[in-house]
């Protein structure tokens, strides 16, 4: 990385803390930028940037879900029969993703501590949900009025991302035949595991031709690389999406994506379960009764956001209905094979990955339905209405 370029994203990492820091504590942002004016050398100016990140966001993370509860203790009824405060929140299933998210890793990272993990898989992992927080700040700052509808083309971006993963088809890291990885400063990361999901979310958005397009080159990378997990993660998407919008580019992307799994299946895959990372979801319970509940739960967090939404959101039920399609899959795969334990199991792709697909999640319905006893209440406050969880602003 360049000198200009250290610099330049170390001012980015401060901005996106101001904006993800609460009111109370944003003069704490204030002074690391301060702070880092000051810094002459880029390279330790990145580093203070980045450890004030790492030292922050969980500061920042706490503020807003400790918020999100108050307002919800402050909304119960005295009868007891309905909660206001729950119902506000459960309009907010993005909001809801990142809590969930949060929580997942936190149980994940109690498991792989018991399990013995080295203390690098833990910080690693702790290191990508940060990553995932601060990415969701950059993709809000950057599309937050900077990009109007008539410039924004989601197919040219999905076409770059099928790019890459057939790229990685090609040139990644290749292990017992398969060619799934790319090597990047001596980590090993897993792209379909970041891109795909949030692929499918954004596809179930958009549903261009050009989106369809690229959905087909994805299924292809997927089946040359070959990645049985994640060419069954498009295959259930696309699916769940035909059976609820049975469209011409929706029902290509499901032929694509059956056939790339088809080809999957038929080749053999010879890679070994790998220690805190494949079968999770079995051999935390050989450690602890404890660690198993805390695995199991940590992966069934991963659901609520669609449950959510699918309850709640009429209008965007496509959105929601393949984002939890992908990660029912991902956990299905986990259980039926050596693959990865999404999010709970050592590996920083599947938390960037769930991240991202959380970022394209609706901040809230766009309409309720007439007499919804969801909906918004007249005379409700504005602090009720929008309540903030999270990064979901």
């Amino acid at each position: 990385m360049s000198r200009g370029m250290r610099r330049r994203f170390a001012i980015i990492a401060c901005r996106v803390l101001q904006r993800v820091l609460p009111r109370r504590l944003r003069s704490w942002g204030a002074a690391v930028e301060a702070e880092l004016g000051e810094i002459a050398d880029d390279r330790r100016a990145l580093w203070f940037a980045l450890g004030s990140v790492a030292g922050l966001m969980p500061r920042a993370l706490g503020a807003h879900l400790a918020h999100a509860a108050q307002a919800l203790a402050a909304n119960v009824h005295p009868g007891g029969t309905r909660m206001r405060g729950l119902a506000t929140l459960a309009w907010q299933p993005r909001a809801i993703g990142i809590a969930c998210a949060v929580g997942a890793v936190a149980l994940g990272l109690a498991a792989l501590a018991a399990a013995g993990a080295p203390p690098a898989f833990i910080g690693i992992n702790a290191a990508a949900l940060v990553i995932g927080s601060l990415l969701i700040g950059i993709l809000d700052t950057v599309g937050a009025g900077r990009i109007r509808p008539a410039q924004y083309r989601p197919g040219i971006v999905l076409m770059a991302l099928a790019l890459a993963l057939l790229a990685t088809a090609l040139l990644g890291t290749r292990a017992n035949g398969a060619a799934r990885w790319v090597a990047l400063g001596g980590l090993s990361i897993q792209p379909s595991l970041i891109l795909l999901p949030v692929m499918l979310v954004a596809f179930a958005r958009a549903r261009d031709a050009l989106s369809a397009g690229a959905m087909v080159v994805a299924a292809a990378a997927l089946a040359l690389q070959p990645d049985r997990a994640m060419a069954g993660m498009l295959a259930a998407a696309g699916a769940a999406l035909a059976l609820r919008r049975p469209s011409r580019n929706v029902l290509i992307v499901l032929a694509a994506g059956m056939a790339g799994f088809a080809v999957t299946l038929a080749r053999a895959d010879l890679l070994p379960a790998t220690p805190h990372v494949d079968r999770l979801l079995y051999t935390s319970f050989a450690v602890h009764p404890l660690a198993g509940i805390a695995v199991l739960g940590g992966t069934l967090l991963l659901l609520v956001p669609a449950i959510v939404g699918l309850r709640h959101d009429a209008a965007q039920r496509d959105v929601h209905l393949v984002f939890g399609a992908a990660w029912l899959s991902a956990i299905a795969a986990a259980a039926l094979g050596n693959y990865p334990t999404p999010i709970v199991g050592y590996g920083g792709s599947a938390i960037v990955g769930y991240m991202l697909s959380i970022a394209l999640l609706p901040k809230g319905p766009r309409a309720a339905a007439a007499g919804s006893p969801h909906a918004p209440q007249a005379g409700v406050p504005p602090s009720d209405r929008r309540l903030r969880l999270g990064l979901a602003r």
